[in-house]
């Protein structure tokens, strides 16, 4: 399990980003479950996340509309397969609006340029 906290902060929100080889919803459930296990992550607004599986793409936006898709979407334009990435929000107070998906889109790249060792 790969875990980067605190990638962006904006208006008092903070966004981290976490994943790791998995292949099926059960694993991606008990991704997310372990990660929970992190007091900090379990008190997390959204822990939204995706999966480009074999069977199907998965993903789940967690109460944040629109972030699940917006990973995966990355993950196909990647071509990453078997890999769960995990973006998680703690609400600071403030709306963010569309810059809610940049930022899920930023951490989901920073994920990425870490995984490649860059």
């Amino acid at each position: 399990m790969r875990v980067l906290e605190s990638v962006i902060k904006d208006r008092g929100s903070r966004y981290a980003v976490s994943g790791g080889p998995c292949k099926t919803e059960e694993e991606a459930k008990a991704f997310v479950k372990e990660l929970c296990r992190r007091k900090k992550f379990a008190k997390a607004t959204h822990n939204s996340w995706a999966l480009l599986g074999r069977d199907a793409p998965l993903k789940n936006d967690d109460g944040e509309s629109g972030a699940g898709m917006v990973i995966l979407r990355m993950l196909e334009r990647e071509g990453l397969r078997d890999h769960l990435i995990v973006v998680t929000r703690w609400y600071g107070g403030k709306h963010l609006g569309g810059d809610r998906f940049r930022h899920v889109q930023d951490a989901v790249r920073i994920y990425l340029d870490d995984l490649r060792g860059a």
